[in-house]
């Protein structure tokens, strides 16, 4: 019996899909216990002709042409966004056809319906190549990891993000300067919104939570702060403290449920995830059984992204060939409850402009000691004349202070927050 794959979409990964099964392809017909063969790709009508002269594989123009095909065992959606993705997926789904997916996007956002219609038609949706590209992630959060009970996840999720930060840290670059060399080497988009707002990060936190926790939160309910504001002078303090920013996914379990955000962090410079740099991802995970645990590898790009789509195609192709029910890829289901504010703590950073005069340290500390946070350390970080910087690290403080403290401030016309950051294990 031969495995009969289709793609959707035929641009750099979806590529990568029949060189790695041509490669390894002893390996892959071992694991599975049959061949494998792309039966049909399809592919924009515009771009059909041009394809045809380039490679020798059976492109066709309608979805149609793949849902109706009874021979098709398995549909590779490779397009991205979310239409005619979600389209297409669904129809393949109730057509009987198992489904690989990398589009992070649409299973944050639709990844529950998608599972449900699934599970209806005893078919598989697997999407490990949708958080961390190359790296295994997801498969070892389901299988793994399964005996483990997770507390915390940190993910540095973003190539983008992370290749700008390195720059900023290393080269000393303005974040202007490090997005025009990220768009310039393709790394960015020329609209960079979701990558640099920590959008596209907090797609990912989303899956996360549901691999690690078995809750399922949305993307709104994921906190997101980007890394446009960053500035020079941030980096050069972390530095001086002997911290490193990174942008930085966090989901964590408290007693009173769920917390999660994308945002800049302060790492330590000899935690692990300071040494991710460039386009490299990684994800931190705390368990109580393991301990520390840290999965690192390549985010994206043709390879590593389509050697975690033929591995979900190996996974399914086993359940076939040994005749198993289909089964969700995720199958740690709880209730969702998110935390509560009081419950979320950590230690900050704060960056503020104040008049360049006496006693504005005092009237910053008043603010703050009627919110009940204390300073762990204050620096004046240069002046104008008439402005100063002055940078406050705090002790732990809830995000309930958090956003009392932020809201108090920017009541006081004199003052302007310039950032405020979390501090990684201080």
């Amino acid at each position: 019996m031969t495995l009969n794959i289709a793609l959707l979409g035929f641009g750099t990964v979806a590529q990568g899909v029949p060189f790695l099964l041509n490669e390894n392809k002893e390996k892959i017909e071992q694991a599975i216990g049959t061949n494998v063969e792309i039966s049909k790709i399809l592919v924009l009508e515009s771009s059909k002709e041009r394809l045809e002269k380039q490679f020798d594989h059976n492109f066709v123009t309608k979805i149609e042409d793949v849902v109706d095909d009874t021979e098709i065992d398995i549909v590779i959606e490779l397009i991205g966004r979310i239409e005619p993705a979600k389209t297409y997926i669904t129809k393949a789904l109730k057509s009987g056809k198992h489904v690989v997916t990398a589009n992070k996007d649409l299973l944050a956002t639709h990844g529950q319906e998608l599972i449900s219609i699934a599970q209806a038609n005893n078919v598989s949706l697997y999407y490990e190549a949708a958080v961390a590209g190359g790296i295994p992630i997801l498969r070892t959060l389901a299988n793994s990891l399964n005996s483990d009970k997770i507390t915390k996840v940190l993910g540095i999720v973003n190539g983008t993000s992370n290749f700008m930060m390195t720059k900023m840290v290393d080269e000393g670059w303005s974040y202007e300067e490090a997005l025009k060399t990220a768009q310039e080497l393709g790394f960015a988009e020329s609209d960079p919104t979701n990558d640099v707002d920590g959008i596209d990060a907090a797609y990912k936190m989303v899956i996360l939570s549901q691999f690690a926790f078995g809750m399922n939160i949305n993307v709104d309910q994921v906190s997101k702060t980007g890394i446009r504001n960053i500035s020079p002078e941030d980096v050069e303090m972390a530095a001086k403290l002997g911290y490193v920013i990174k942008l930085v996914g966090s989901i964590e379990e408290v007693e009173s449920g769920l917390f999660a955000q994308v945002s800049p962090v302060f790492i330590p410079k000899g935690h692990a995830l300071a040494s991710v740099n460039n386009e490299m991802n990684a994800v931190y995970v705390e368990s109580i059984g393991i301990g520390e645990s840290m999965y690192y590898g390549p985010g994206a790009g043709q390879r590593p992204t389509a050697t975690s789509v033929v591995a979900d195609i190996i996974n399914i192709g086993k359940e076939i060939q040994v005749e198993i029910p289909a089964h969700p890829f995720n199958q740690f289901k709880r209730e969702t409850v998110l935390a509560n504010p009081d419950d979320i703590k950590s230690k900050y950073y704060f960056a503020l402009e104040v008049p360049d005069k006496n006693g504005q340290i005092l009237k910053l500390s008043e603010i703050y000691n009627d919110t009940e946070i204390s300073f762990a350390q204050v620096f004046q970080q240069g002046s104008n004349g008439s402005t100063a910087r002055v940078v406050i690290i705090t002790h732990e403080m809830t995000q309930k202070q958090l956003h009392e403290v932020t809201e108090k401030i920017e009541n006081v016309p004199e003052f302007k927050l310039l950032n405020s950051f979390k501090v990684l294990g201080a």
